[in-house]
């Protein structure tokens, strides 16, 4: 089992920054594919960012590509999405999601991921 905490969240100006933290415990390992998604009022949950663990390789939504970077402490075992220039359509629940060392497009759909968070409000006002 894999525990994920995300942290960060809150209310920001459009054009501000947030980071958020995502931290892993339990069985983790260097093998993981670690991603990010965001779910907002009455739409289906969507891909944000993902990285590989190991090689720290980077895949990005691209409506964040440019924006947002994600990154990883492999010695606090802590991924983190440092997201800039927010736009009021980034407004969403943020989720952690932990899966299989899988890559490409398979990163972007939930069902490949095996563990989530609990997610954290990210709100962007205008």
């Amino acid at each position: 089992q894999v525990q994920l905490v995300e942290s960060g969240g809150g209310l920001v100006q459009a054009g501000g920054s947030l980071r958020l933290s995502c931290a892993a415990s339990g069985r983790t390992s260097s093998g993981y594919l670690m991603g990010w998604f965001r779910q907002a009022p009455g739409k289906e949950r969507e891909f944000v960012a993902a990285i590989r663990w190991s090689v720290s390789s980077t895949l990005y939504a691209d409506s964040v590509k440019d924006r947002f970077t994600i990154s990883r402490d492999s010695a606090k075992t802590t991924v983190y999405l440092q997201m800039n220039s927010l736009k009021p359509e980034d407004t969403a629940v943020y989720y952690c999601a932990a899966g299989p060392p899988i890559w490409g497009s398979r990163c972007s759909d939930a069902r490949k991921y095996d563990y989530w968070g609990q997610g954290t409000q990210v709100t962007v006002s205008s």
